[in-house]
């Protein structure tokens, strides 16, 4: 019996009389299939990992903007913590040439709080690594002149067992290596995640396609799988949503040629996308787009859309003056907006998109309303607003309501002390829903907490989880650049002076952690927006204010670029500005585009808020200027017939919504 079953033996099933009894493995002796893990049970694939087709099949391509795909390595070791003293690792992978000394991670499994790398397999340009924590030490073994950054598919079997190593490309000759020591028969995983694609870093980030990647404990899985007719895509195990074929063909199907024959298209009416039409695709005559049937439709081909002006549509009349909007949609009743106004009676407003325009639905009171947060939590829904003004007996609260289905309303669910609230954030992270509130101001003081709240599931209530010193907190933004994730807040004012730092915060080891301060001028918004692998943050800045009691309102807001190398972010681009109190950044076809609410230049609130497009090499430059009256927030939103722009007016209670013309 190896090291590691008579650790298991002894952990799980006790000794009695030197006779071991009901011995497990740490984990099932079973293919264990990790892209299946990183799935929901549905098969829709999370946020971090896109489903693509590529030569007649579907593979995974994972995001570098969004999400790190990651899961507790409990979920596969559930008898004990040790990773298997024997194994065979199988891949199955497609990559472009890289820069000669660049790695790039296919996955890791790293300890969550000391962000140590215990195992990992990454390949170079002509390399593969195989790294992994050997008693106080880190080994590695590497093959070389192994060419998988080549733009082709390859099918890796890595099999270890004591001092000896081997790898199968494409069910070859096997290439055997002898470590130094062998593999470490008690390689702890207590605490550690397995990571797809990347080392819990912004560096190494696997820009490739996966189709396979499958732990085989015990055992060398290359009897399992070769010989085969295609080498190159050898299965042991893959998510079944990569297995599923497109479905019988339909009334008007299109004409196809021999070798598309498995794909089938559809002309008419839009397909209900049920799991029966998962893999059809959709031509949309209409707009000229070719459609996939997954959870729901995804655009492959599409007609560029260009904007060509923007139009007057609807004057949208609130109950007083109007801070912010929120706009989501609620599966099965339609599309909302949530505005967050300064009267209490009769209150904030909810208005429902019927017959072309928003409609009054719901009236909620509430207290100097600043602004509204729209988030699920499973199947329950919640609409969170932040009140600045204390209620009619004095107390200092602001609410999450949910949604009833039975009545088809919001009611009160939970009352949470804020201090001037002035934003909501909702985010996750590994799973876990929080909140975080922007408090303004206690009194007279500016210089206070603001808090994060972390949802109970136990208690099914939100309960202070971490707090964080702000100095006139103005606005939250939630990002995740790879695995990490960020929250900055938006700093106003510190009691004397708007010049004041922002801050980015980095979650790790289970907080938030100072990660950058940036200088801003009453800052009031932050806007995050990513493209082409670049992470930008614009700032909205309100006002120059000091001692002196000296106020400028025209002033720079700024467009900040992260810098992967140096891991900061930069000055990328200043733009004038008139009090600006938001920033909403949108795209448009293949054009990307932020607007921004100049609220006040000292004289006047009559404005013209400003369009600007992205221009490659110039970055944003002006397109269209919208007249505006108090401009503090903008939405952009899309229905089945066309786009549009809405903006909120904090100086009368007229917002309006614009319609976006295409051509």
């Amino acid at each position: 019996m190896s090291t590691l079953l008579q650790v298991c033996v002894l952990l799980f099933s006790g000794i009695s009389n030197g006779v071991a009894r009901d011995w497990k493995p740490c984990t099932d002796l079973l293919p264990l299939d990790f892209l299946a893990k990183v799935l929901p049970a549905n098969g829709v694939a999370p946020s971090g990992i896109r489903m693509v087709q590529d030569q007649g099949a579907r593979r995974f391509h994972l995001s570098t903007s969004q999400g790190s795909p990651s899961f507790p390595a409990s979920h596969l070791f559930i008898n004990c913590d040790y990773f298997p003293e024997e194994f065979s690792i199988v891949v199955t992978m497609k990559a472009s040439r890289i820069a000669s000394k660049k790695n790039e991670y296919i996955f890791t499994v790293v300890e969550e709080d000391s962000n140590k790398l215990l195992l990992g397999l990454r390949y170079s340009q002509d390399k593969l690594h195989f790294l992994f924590w050997n008693y106080g030490d880190r080994d590695h073994i590497t093959f070389r002149s192994v060419k998988l950054a080549d733009n082709r598919w390859h099918t890796l079997i890595l099999a270890v067992s004591g001092v000896y190593a081997s790898l199968t490309v494409d069910c070859g000759i096997p290439v055997e290596l002898v470590l130094r020591r062998p593999f470490p028969a008690h390689l702890n995983t207590k605490g550690s995640r397995f990571h797809i694609g990347n080392r819990r870093r912004l560096k190494g980030l696997f820009s490739g396609l996966l189709r396979q990647l499958v732990l085989l404990p015990g055992s060398d899985a290359t009897s399992r799988i070769c010989p085969t007719s295609n080498p190159r895509l050898a299965v042991l195990s893959i998510p079944q949503v990569l297995l599923d074929l497109p479905v019988k063909p339909s009334e008007n199907e299109v004409l196809k040629y021999p070798y598309e024959a498995e794909m089938r298209v559809t002309l008419g009416s839009r397909p209900p996308c049920t799991k029966k039409q998962t893999g059809q695709l959709w031509f949309d005559t209409l707009r000229r787009g070719l459609y996939i049937s997954t959870a729901g439709l995804v655009a492959m081909l599409q007609a560029k859309q260009r904007l060509d002006y923007v139009e007057d549509y609807q004057d949208f009349y609130t109950n007083s003056e109007t801070l912010d909007i929120e706009i989501f949609e609620i599966p099965s009743e339609g599309l909302f907006a949530a505005t967050a106004n300064k009267r209490p009676f009769p209150g904030s407003g909810i208005y429902k998109w019927a017959n072309g325009k928003f409609e009054p639905y719901q009236n909620i009171t509430t207290y100097q309303a600043q602004a509204w947060k729209y988030f699920t939590i499973d199947d329950k829904i919640f609409l969170a607003v932040a009140n600045f003004e204390k209620n009619e007996r004095n107390e200092e609260y602001s609410v999450i309501y949910k949604w009833s289905r039975r009545r088809l309303k919001f009611s009160s669910y939970q009352t949470i002390e804020t201090h001037s609230a002035r934003d909501w954030e909702s985010f996750q992270i590994e799973g876990e829903t929080f909140l975080a509130v922007a408090n303004h101001r206690q009194g007279g003081k500016h210089n206070i907490d603001s808090v994060v709240y972390k949802w109970n599931p136990g208690t099914q209530l939100f309960e202070a989880n971490q707090t964080i010193p702000t100095s006139g907190a103005y606005d939250w933004e939630f990002f995740t650049v790879g695995p990490y994730s960020f929250l900055v807040v938006a700093n106003t004012f510190n009691g004397s002076s708007t010049q004041v730092y922002s801050r980015i915060y980095i979650w790790l080891g289970g907080m938030f952690r100072l990660f950058q301060s940036i200088m801003t001028f009453g800052a009031t918004d932050w806007e995050v927006f990513q493209f082409g692998g670049r992470v930008f943050l614009a700032v909205a800045n309100s006002q120059k204010y000091d001692k002196t009691g000296q106020s400028s309102y025209a002033i720079n807001s700024t467009i900040y670029e992260l810098n992967i190398t140096a891991q900061i972010f930069v000055r990328f681009q200043d733009i004038s500005t008139y009090s600006a109190v938001d920033w909403e950044f949108f795209t448009l076809g293949e054009d990307k585009f932020l607007v921004v609410a100049n609220s006040y230049d000292g004289k006047s609130y009559s404005l013209n808020s400003v369009i600007y497009r992205w221009q490659g090499y110039e970055g944003f430059v002006p397109v269209h200027r919208l007249p505006t009256f108090g401009c503090t927030d903008w939405e952009k939103f899309n229905t089945a017939d066309s786009s549009y722009l809405m903006y909120s007016s904090a100086r009368e209670d007229i917002s309006k919504v614009l319609k976006l013309k295409t051509y």
